[in-house]
């Protein structure tokens, strides 16, 4: 089936009728949720768990979703998939804007100043409470970056490159 990618992690059954809450990890959660899609359960490892799960009926509720998927009526019978990831083949997924990169992806991309100047090779992806940071292995020290536009001004998917403004500060010392 090829590499998955995570667009949502399942929360908790919702109700007694096998309806659930996900987290969405996606910015087209109405489009990756919808009736008919398939999705595949997947755990922290990226290892493929279950599916592909059908989605019957989907919603948007706060800031998750209600979903329900087809042949799954009891809260007991989500209790195995609690807490892990969906996730789609990648060939299921349409082609990726020119600046954008999936987060598997951005390990050993190239981080450099817009003069050109190599500040080191991405080292690690983290989703922390403030949002997005990059551990970037430079050739002294090793330093976090938010990933946010006014800190990464260009993705280069293809070249494997980010073009960095780091924070004021962050580079002292």
């Amino acid at each position: 089936m090829g590499e998955h990618v995570v667009v949502g992690r399942l929360r908790k059954p919702h109700g007694l009728k096998g309806d659930c809450t996900l987290f969405p990890l996606t910015d087209n959660p109405e489009g990756m949720f919808s009736p008919g899609r398939e999705l595949w359960v997947v755990d922290v490892g990226g290892e493929t768990v279950a599916g592909p799960l059908t989605i019957e009926r989907s919603r948007s509720y706060h800031r998750e979703w209600l979903v329900k998927f087809a042949g799954v009526e009891s809260r007991d019978a989500l209790d195995p998939f609690r807490n892990q990831f969906l996730g789609v083949p990648q060939g299921q997924l349409g082609p990726l804007a020119d600046d954008e990169v999936y987060l598997h992806e951005l390990d050993g991309f190239s981080v450099r100043l817009a003069d050109d100047t190599p500040l080191g090779l991405v080292s690690a992806v983290y989703e922390l409470p403030a949002g997005l940071m990059i551990e970037v292995q430079g050739p002294k020290r090793e330093f976090l970056l938010p990933y946010k536009k006014e800190f990464v001004q260009q993705v280069d998917r293809a070249g494997r490159r980010l073009v960095v403004t780091p924070p004021e500060g962050l580079l002292e010392g």
